[in-house]
């Protein structure tokens, strides 16, 4: 029974019926009295009738909206969100080579700690406007802001916009929920060219009417500004980005146990070439043409880095993804290729990178979609884990969906007297979904870095292996 049928069914009892019968029974003793009474009576009865309609469709939109908090104006709306991911990670072997990437003879250590802290608000203004800020807590005394936008919906040709820090729209790992990805960490391209994904802008939405397309388009700020605030620098460093995404198959009588999506992406940036060195060492390090990534697990350094590319003049970047879901089974890949220029002809650089995965549900279930955004959806097992005692003494239980999966994940940050590294690994994970809500995810890690230079000043090469497991819930 829902939580609808629950308030309605109370409501109708204590108050709803009640009414109604007082109302008859007052209109049955005038019954008589005149035609003119009886016209009046009846008109009374019907605004009453149609009061209660209304009582009624409010129930109905309370019980929709699924709020839990009431926001300060009765003419809009607010919905409270959040997550918990609590990460280990531990480092059974890594390469000598390797360890001065971690700043130290003892190399990498064990890490226990949460990755993610979030709570936020979101919600609706009149008429059609939209707001939503979410923050996070995991740095501890350093806290962060993520999505924090405002914007309109419902509009002529634009159909949505939104103005403020959002996703970037390259990297479908990237746009994917951190609630919903397979893996505990994002590959090393999609993060490499991507570093956290949002950034302040101004961005339209767009979907056809049968959800087959979906785009989304607008112009951003590099600088990543959810620990600052805000950016200041007479360079804007502005970038024009966009997606378009189909999904070509969508099988709607097993309720989208089978899809194919395909996508390409990209980006024209802007970056401020200059670093402290050209100011006579001085000032910050605003220029944004930098690209590196973590082994695809918590760190406490980057073990690809380009450092900051001084004269950096313009980027594009092209990204070309793909999924096909057959039942239990997916397979997802990526491509992006970058092209950046540099001032006072110095060689253009190339970097580029992909990764391949797949999963498979050894229970059954699927990873749903999300036709109108081009993403992943909420995975719900067939049944919930749990463990009880029964009334005849015996246990009762549930399984939950079990999911096993594979990745392999390569980028290449090398070009000309850029040495920001190779990194390629093979990845290995179990997940097991205790509801809609909350999993348990471990994840086996064998890699290779080669030639990052960047780092410690020195050509680092070598091999690696890390595990991570992540107990998450969201809300």
């Amino acid at each position: 029974m829902s939580r609808f049928d629950v308030v309605l069914g109370t409501r109708w009892r204590r108050f709803v019926l009640p009414t109604l019968l007082i109302a008859l029974a007052a209109q049955a003793s005038h019954a008589f009295d005149s035609e003119e009474g009886i016209s009046k009576e009846l008109d009374s009865l019907n605004e009453t009738v149609k009061g209660l309609s209304d009582s009624v469709g409010d129930l109905e939109d309370f019980a929709g909206d699924k709020s839990i908090v009431h926001s300060g104006s009765s003419s809009s709306t607010m919905k409270v969100s959040g997550r918990i991911h609590l990460d280990y990670w531990g480092f059974p072997n890594v390469e000598p080579a390797l360890d001065t990437l971690e700043g130290g003879p003892d190399g990498p250590q064990d890490r226990l700690g949460f990755r993610r802290l979030r709570f936020g608000v979101a919600g609706k203004l009149p008429s059609n406007m939209q707001y939503k800020i979410e923050m996070e807590f995991a740095g501890g005394n350093a806290t962060e802001f993520r999505d924090a936008f405002l914007g309109w919906s419902e509009l002529p040709v634009l159909q949505k916009v939104l103005v403020g820090n959002q996703k970037r729209p390259y990297g479908l790992d990237h746009l994917n929920s951190s609630r919903y990805n397979i893996f505990l960490e994002r590959p090393f391209v999609i993060e490499s060219f991507n570093q956290d994904s949002r950034r302040l802008g101004v961005v339209s939405y767009g979907v056809s009417d049968n959800e087959a397309w979906n785009w989304r388009y607008g112009v951003y700020n590099q600088r990543l500004i959810q620990d600052e605030g805000n950016y200041t620098n007479d360079h804007l460093q502005l970038e024009l980005a966009g997606r378009l995404a189909n999904t070509f198959w969508y099988d709607e009588v097993s309720g989208g146990r089978g899809y194919g999506h395909w996508a390409v992406a990209g980006t024209l940036a802007n970056p401020d070439g200059q670093t402290p060195a050209d100011n006579g060492g001085t000032g910050p390090d605003v220029n944004e043409a930098r690209f590196r990534h973590r082994p695809e697990a918590r760190t406490a350094t980057r073990w690809i880095d380009t450092g900051v590319i001084a004269g950096a003049d313009d980027y594009e970047m092209i990204a070309l993804e793909g999924v096909l879901n057959f039942g239990a089974l997916q397979f997802v890949s990526e491509y992006q290729h970058m092209w950046l220029q540099r001032i006072d002809g110095a060689p253009e650089l190339e970097f580029h990178g992909a990764y391949a995965q797949v999963g498979y549900f050894l229970t059954g279930e699927h990873m749903p979609w999300e036709r109108d955004s081009g993403t992943l959806g909420r995975i719900k097992p067939f049944e919930d884990f749990f463990l009880v005692r029964t009334c005849d003494g015996c246990l009762g239980r549930g399984w939950g969906a079990w999911q096993v999966a594979a990745r392999w994940s390569y980028a290449d940050l090398r070009d000309d007297n850029i040495l920001g590294g190779e990194g390629e690994s093979l990845t290995l994970g179990l997940n097991w979904y205790w509801t809609a809500y909350s999993r348990m995810q471990f994840n086996y890690i064998n890699g290779e870095i080669t030639n990052n230079s960047v780092t410690r000043g020195v050509p680092l090469s070598g091999n690696y292996e890390i595990i991570g497991c992540r107990f998450m819930v969201d809300f």
